[in-house]
């Protein structure tokens, strides 16, 4: 009796994703290009220049392709499975974005309100004027305008990015005691984003784009205006809906063997294994916080995932808002985020929404993405895209810091858009 109960099980899995499809047809994909990917991430654990990977393709609603490769651990040597977790880092910003997007439908808050009016310590931000270097003294000026909640959303607000943005910003960070807020389980989101709004902004707000603490204000915010911690945001109204049961800040006891170790590089560039303190941009991490009873829950990056899991929200973008037969997210709101929101300012990267970079034209030649496909990735060396053309949903996990084959997260884009019928 146990085969066909599991078999079901399987099957209610899969249909998550699609309302009227079963996900086990390879129909559009191609078999030879699927093989072509295999044998890329193969290479590259042949090498030793990761350890292991898990890979997810949704197409129109489908799987078309889930595996993982290699170890999930280089010390133990365990195999990888499909259903390992994940440290998605910065994957989680569009996670928070989706809650702010849900707090607008609900009439809670607008998206050109100024963040004072929900966390007041931003009243009292100033611009930085002039620092020195020698002593990490600054000069500060006023804000021409008052930091906005669109402004959070993409990263146009001022705010720099401790541990991993500019020296100065580090610097000026780090003497504060602001840090990135992955891999401190003790500390408090309030406390932090309140230091946050005592630094001085980069630039003045709305000015332009440069990649930030955003994400952890928006997280702080989405606490203030719903009443619940943010883990509780999440659980309630995008989890459990979208059946995201492997997708926490913290994971349960009965989880914590499926946590994937996450990887370090040696002189060679070769995978190798970390001590559980690890040096992040200056600040000690421990790397197993998901593994602990935390209460710092970060907007910006604190959340771990499978690949599953993280295509039951991707694939909500391309059901234009709905799963399992419920709406869960307007369509107004997937176009607010999945449209350029910065205007003609530069990122860097590509247009930006709302917690999404979007595809250009000029982008989209480079690697086959359709234009206005969004994406994102995380520092532990994860990726993912979205295309609304093809309807292709894409993530790639391998959780290592740092990583120099980074390009393999490239590579496996073009190769699944060749894969494509």
């Amino acid at each position: 009796m146990k085969q066909p109960f599991l078999l079901l099980c399987l099957l209610i899995g899969q249909l998550a994703f699609s309302q009227s499809a079963t996900l086990s047809s390879q129909k559009g994909f191609s078999s030879s290009a699927a093989a072509r990917i295999d044998t890329l991430l193969k290479e590259y654990i042949d090498s030793q220049w990761i350890a292991g990977a898990t890979a997810i393709v949704v197409k129109d609603g489908q799987i078309v392709y889930h595996k993982a490769f290699g170890t999930s651990n280089l010390a133990t040597r365990e195999k990888m499975r499909t259903d390992h977790i994940f440290r998605i880092a910065s994957q989680t910003k569009a996670i928070t974005s989706m809650a702010v997007l849900l707090l607008l439908e609900q009439g809670k808050l607008m998206l050109d309100d100024p963040i004072e009016k929900y966390i007041p310590a931003f009243s009292r931000t100033v611009v930085l004027d002039k620092y020195n270097e020698a002593d990490t003294s600054y000069s500060t000026k006023p804000m021409k305008g008052k930091i906005t909640i669109r402004q959070l959303l993409t990263h146009t607000s001022g705010i720099g990015y401790a541990q991993i943005g500019t020296a100065t910003y580090q610097a000026i960070a780090s003497k504060a005691g602001v840090f990135a807020q992955i891999g401190i389980p003790d500390a408090s989101l309030e406390d932090q984003v309140n230091k946050i709004a005592a630094l001085p902004l980069e630039f003045q707000p709305g000015e332009r784009f440069s990649y930030g603490l955003n994400s952890d204000v928006l997280g702080r915010l989405v606490e203030v205006v719903s009443k619940q911690s943010l883990a509780d945001f999440f659980r309630t109204r995008i989890f459990e809906p979208l059946g995201m049961k492997d997708t926490w800040f913290y994971l349960p006891a009965d989880k914590h063997k499926r946590l994937v170790a996450l990887q370090g590089e040696d002189s060679l560039k070769h995978v190798t294994t970390l001590e559980p303190l690890l040096d992040f941009g200056g600040v000690k991490m421990d790397i197993n916080y998901p593994n602990k009873a935390g209460r710092l829950y970060s907007g910006g990056g604190g959340l771990v995932s499978t690949a599953y899991d993280y295509a039951l929200f991707m694939q909500l973008f391309l059901n234009n808002g709905r799963a399992n037969g419920k709406r869960i997210l307007s369509p107004n709101s997937i176009k607010l985020m999945t449209s350029n929101q910065i205007g003609h300012l530069k990122s860097g990267y590509n247009s930006f929404g709302l917690g999404f970079g979007i595809t250009s034209v000029e982008e989209s030649l480079k690697y086959g993405v359709s234009p206005g496909s969004f994406d994102w990735g995380g520092a532990f060396s994860s990726s993912y895209w979205i295309d609304p053309v093809k309807k292709i949903a894409a993530q790639l996990f391998i959780n290592q810091w740092p990583n120099s084959h980074g390009e393999v997260h490239t590579k496996f884009k073009i190769l699944v858009n060749s894969a494509v019928d």
